[in-house]
């Protein structure tokens, strides 16, 4: 069975994500996802991308999960469109080539689906912002294996740890490795004072079944 990865430094990573605001949580007045879902928190992991230090620590520390659990990674491949900087400064940090996946094929031009010069057989990490149901991150998988490339894994930033998404990557024979997760992210948002355990018990009913949960669950 794949094992799902968790990494030591995943409450320091949920601390940044806080620090820029690219995590809101709301269990009273909550957020809907575009599945239709309702949902007390809000994950935007694009916002790392004004905060210059922030944006620097969380590359650094992609790529040292990509150099510690797939170290003979010849590829990088950022899933279009908010994986697609984490995976090009990753693949610049670490002097990789690199690619990235449309959610479908160009309409014109050459119609190309994945983006950049690759060669049959390389060995490739797939790089998210973040995994949720795992539905199109797995899509972005079977694209890039029809392309004739080795998939090693999958590295994000973030995870909600849904029960469907790990089976679904572990079924899909796809490590995954993310920098940090929900569980972390709502234990230092408790400590920090930015939640009431109220809300706690209701953040983390949620996780639980994100498809039927709603307001005061």
């Amino acid at each position: 069975m794949v094992q799902i990865c968790k990494m030591t430094n995943e409450t320091t990573v949920a601390e940044k994500l806080l620090q820029v605001n690219a995590v809101k949580l709301n269990p009273k007045d909550p957020f809907t996802w575009a599945s239709g879902w309702k949902s007390p928190i809000y994950c935007d992991n694009r916002k790392v991308l004004g905060f210059p230090y922030v944006r620097d620590f969380i590359k650094s520390e992609m790529c040292n999960v990509i150099f510690e659990k797939f170290p003979d990674a010849e590829l990088l491949a950022g899933v279009a469109t908010a994986g697609i900087a984490w995976g090009a400064m990753s693949a610049d940090q670490l002097k990789l080539p690199y690619i990235y996946v449309r959610p479908k094929p160009k309409e014109h031009g050459l119609g190309n689906q994945i983006e950049g010069y690759f060669e049959t057989g390389m060995k490739t990490v797939i790089i998210e912002d973040l995994i949720s149901t795992g539905k199109s991150s797995l899509q972005v998988v079977d694209v890039v294996k029809n392309a004739g490339l080795e998939v090693m894994g999958m590295v994000s930033i973030f995870t909600y740890g849904f029960e469907a998404a790990e089976k679904a990557c572990s079924s899909a024979g796809v490590p995954t490795v993310s920098l940090t997760n929900y569980t972390s992210l709502i234990s230092l948002a408790v400590e920090k004072g930015l939640v009431g355990e109220e809300d706690q018990k209701t953040l983390l009913n949620w996780r639980l079944d994100p498809a039927n949960w709603q307001p005061g669950n």
